[in-house]
């Protein structure tokens, strides 16, 4: 049996009224929850804000930091589940996002700000030819693998097992499989939400990460009804541990042969370098799906590509292969925000984010080892996690925690809350370009301190 959403989630939600000193210290944000419960199902209105027995509610951020309703304030490496690479209310994107707005918030008809910021977005990388948006980084997906289909007449998809690609039937198969379900030899496909229907799991198949000579076998025994291979090059739930050279050749290689489309999830990768983690990680992808960052910290989703992948989505001569729309699609202000953001996202910018990034893992990993705790801290450029209990992190199943390690992960996660820091409930994080060495030392004082707390 799959685990709820909520448990993947939220391995062992901490209990967030004990976190903080007096009586009244969440007294706001509880009664905000208790307003919740009764218009929302379960006081929340999406699972990764959810936390037992009710969150902490922000009231408003700046730079790298936030503040909850009853003036608890927070140093955020979570960032909006890595979103906000520039941190929040950066000065120069909110005076675009209200420039634009004063001219109309949304349009039936494209405006310039469309162009704009599909012109910076293809100046990054060749890959980038040619871009379509959308709201979100699952519609970005669901996009992808319908441009795939449209483009082979192919009916199956390929993910790697583990990994997440948003909030749809087939890219959710074994996103969340055990040791009791996923199969001894190559991955099963396992259903992630009760109702799925069989015949999604049927269509998808699944793959492990880095192991080029499994992926190989996996891929062949379908290589004729698969439309797309998606894969993200440092995926989250995966480990946060990136794909190696051989394997993404080899993916490469296995898609060029049979005319399957390579798709890369950029969705957070794209924050790991100037033209995208494609071109970091020296691979050429048919495909690149792409969110969070690139809208600013508003809504949004892409699907960039070659010109001739992409050319599916093409209205010039009748009815497309693929007809894609939406009312808020390249909405104005979402483009012109993501453009300031973008154009903010310098090399510069992201060596200051390597650096800073670099200091956090090393001096998180040698904590670990100067306390004689095993575990690791993996990541690239500005994002990481940690991991309790693993030395060893290359899949999802080498970073599946038992029981007692899933406890002290979600220990530590209430223990960074407890002394003012953000993380994701798996002790994930990302940096933006506010924070400095004094931030990434503090991140480091306290995690020396939880790790005594936790161990």
């Amino acid at each position: 049996m799959s685990r709820p959403a909520s448990e993947f989630l939220h391995p062992a939600a901490p209990d967030i009224a004990a976190l903080w000193p007096g009586h009244n210290a969440t007294a706001r944000s509880r009664s905000l929850y208790e307003r919740a419960i009764k218009v929302m199902p379960g006081g929340s209105t999406r699972a990764g804000a959810y936390m037992a027995p009710y969150p902490p509610y922000v009231a408003r951020g700046q730079g790298c930091r936030v503040w909850d309703v009853d003036g608890n304030e927070y140093l955020d490496f979570a960032n909006n589940f890595f979103s906000l690479v520039h941190g929040h209310a950066h000065p120069r994107i909110l005076d675009a996002m209200t420039r634009m707005a004063r001219n109309g918030l949304a349009f039936g008809l494209p405006t310039e700000s469309d162009v704009l910021l599909a012109e910076h977005l293809h100046a990054r990388s060749p890959v980038l030819e040619h871009i379509r948006f959308m709201n979100s980084g699952t519609e970005a997906i669901m996009q992808a693998i319908k441009c795939a289909r449209a483009a082979t007449g192919r009916p199956k998809i390929a993910k790697v097992e583990g990994a997440y690609h948003g909030s749809y039937d087939h890219i959710e198969i074994s996103l969340d499989p055990t040791p009791e379900n996923w199969g001894d030899d190559l991955p099963v496909s396992i259903p992630f939400q009760k109702g799925t229907p069989p015949a999604v799991a049927a269509d998808t198949v699944v793959i492990p990460f880095n192991d080029v000579a499994r992926t190989h076998r996996a891929i062949e025994a379908h290589a004729s009804k698969i439309a797309a291979v998606i894969v993200d090059p440092l995926p989250s739930r995966v480990g946060m541990v990136p794909a190696t050279d051989a394997y993404l050749k080899a993916l490469r290689e296995i898609c060029t042969r049979h005319g399957i489309l390579l798709v890369f999830d950029e969705i957070i990768s794209f924050r790991l370098g100037h033209g995208g983690a494609h071109r970091l990680f020296g691979a050429e992808p048919d495909l690149v799906a792409l969110g969070k960052v690139i809208g600013g910290g508003l809504p949004i989703g892409a699907v960039a590509g070659k010109a001739a992948a992409m050319s599916v989505f093409d209205n010039r001569k009748g009815k497309p292969p693929l007809s894609h729309s939406g009312t808020f699609t390249a909405n104005p202000v979402t483009m012109a925000t993501g453009l300031a953001c973008m154009e903010l996202l310098t090399p510069d910018a992201y060596a200051q984010l390597d650096a800073l990034g670099a200091r956090l893992r090393d001096g998180a990993n040698a904590l670990l080892l100067q306390k004689g705790i095993a575990g690791i801290v993996t990541g690239m450029g500005s994002l990481f996690r940690i991991h309790l209990g693993k030395t060893d992190v290359h899949d999802y199943r080498s970073q599946w925690p038992s029981d007692a390690q899933r406890g002290q992960i979600a220990r530590l996660h209430r223990f960074f809350m407890a002394s003012g820091m953000l993380l994701t409930p798996n002790c994930s994080g990302s940096l933006s370009t506010p924070m400095t060495e004094a931030e990434i030392d503090r991140f480091l004082a306290v995690l020396a301190e939880g790790i005594d707390a936790v161990a």
